[in-house]
């Protein structure tokens, strides 16, 4: 292998990185790592840098999640360039999504053009993060997405992208049963009216009528991704025939969901369960409000799973705070595509796509793959109730668990073949 560029098949209206940096001299943090190539340590004697863009929520809707995901992907890089198991050193760069699919793919750009990445990790909104999986494949270089909603890996997937994020479809394998079949059987969806939220809806309800021949949909509303007031929602779902109402929305929506249901004591009628639930930030924000609700979970730090207690405690002592959800993606997103240039015995994307499918590597969850048919992360998911904690902050109970391999519906039904 020698050390030139890969050639990257492009539109002739897009942009060719390669040939921008050739015209123009490598400039930022490029300048400093080179481009991608094969393993010095390794192989080729080529180019053992590379630059991983970080593109987080700063502002915007999701700016209260997006600096957990960040830390998440700045530890990762911490711990690999100091370990002697990678052969290779990682310059994260970063950017601000906005909370917004346009804003994202200017800055992804300019992570790209400007950095020199050929890996972005990041967002959380996953109108954003489908925005960025067509980027991504334009560009030809690897994303790992922080959105949940299921077209991500599913109708929208491409070889390009890897998803360590849990999606909703595997939240679902865990909650929608349970739901159906303990809280009621009376359902109204609430749902964020974004990609996330329609995921939410049509993978709990398509689970729930699996589940359980008596289930009946009471109602389903929609309120705008970032709203703060929704007395005129609560006030429906009060007043039908709700057993329980799921909710598909997080973050900030969420939080003003359930402050402003408990201030109208909807919570006392109508048991309320959310995929995000369970959420550091959304629990820590609710305060005992959150007690007596149920989510499903993706992650909490009490995890005894793979090395996930390593990564609890590198965590606390970088930043002071436990990981959540969001830190453990911006992690492990990172540490398994680098294993995967490990494995390829090289930093160009073309050729790590082509051996990370399928390729067995340790997690916070333990061993763990992306799919071969669309590079989904193996993740199990679990039912959690919320009871008292301390300091006023909810607990998670955790009710039952569904492993990996079963959390997980067949590519075909959720709309990807690679």
């Amino acid at each position: 292998m020698d050390n030139t560029p890969h050639n990257r098949q492009k539109d002739t209206t897009s942009t060719n990185r390669r040939r921008f940096l050739a015209a123009t001299g490598v400039t930022g943090v490029a300048g400093l790592t080179g481009l991608a190539g094969c393993l010095g340590g390794t192989g080729g004697g080529g180019s053992n840098s590379v630059v991983y863009g970080a593109l987080n929520p700063i502002s915007g809707a999701y700016s209260g999640l997006g600096p957990a995901q960040r830390n998440g992907s700045e530890l990762a890089v911490q711990q690999i360039n100091a370990s002697d198991e990678f052969d290779v050193e990682i310059e994260l760069a970063t950017a601000d999504t906005e909370t917004d699919p346009t804003a994202a793919q200017q800055a992804a750009e300019r992570l790209v053009n400007q950095d020199g990445a050929d890996y972005i990790v990041g967002a959380i909104s996953s109108s954003v993060a489908i925005a960025l999986n067509e980027f991504a494949a334009d560009e030809e270089i690897i994303y790992n997405p922080g959105g949940a909603a299921v077209p991500i890996t599913g109708a929208n997937c491409n070889e390009y992208v890897f998803r360590f994020e849990t999606n909703t479809a595997q939240v679902a394998e865990a909650v929608s049963e349970y739901t159906v079949n303990n809280l009621g059987s009376k359902v109204w969806f609430h749902i964020a009216d974004y990609a996330y939220g329609e995921s939410v809806l049509n993978r709990v309800r398509s689970r729930m009528e699996q589940a359980s021949t008596d289930l009946e949909v009471v109602g389903e509303s929609r309120s705008q991704l970032g709203a703060t007031n929704f007395d005129s929602f609560i006030s429906d779902i009060s007043n039908s025939e709700a057993e329980v109402a799921v909710l598909g929305m997080t973050g900030g929506d969420l939080i003003n969901f359930v402050n402003q249901a408990n201030d109208q004591g909807l919570k006392e009628q109508v048991n309320l369960m959310s995929p995000t639930m369970t959420f550091g930030v959304v629990r820590g924000a609710l305060g005992e409000a959150a007690v007596g609700t149920y989510g499903g979970v993706r992650y909490l730090p009490k995890l005894e799973t793979g090395d996930n207690q390593q990564f609890v405690e590198a965590y606390r002592e970088e930043f002071d705070a436990d990981p959540d959800n969001f830190a453990r993606v911006g992690y492990d997103s990172i540490r398994m595509t680098v294993r995967g240039m490990m494995e390829a015995d090289s930093t160009d994307p073309t050729e790590v796509k082509d051996v990370l499918p399928g390729l067995e590597m340790p997690t916070i969850f333990g061993q763990n793959q992306f799919r071969d048919c669309d590079h989904q992360a193996m993740n199990p998911t679990w039912m959690g109730e919320l009871v008292p904690g301390d300091g006023g902050v909810a607990d998670v109970e955790l009710l039952s668990k569904v492993e990996g391999p079963d959390a997980l519906p067949s590519c075909e039904e959720l709309g990807c073949s690679l």
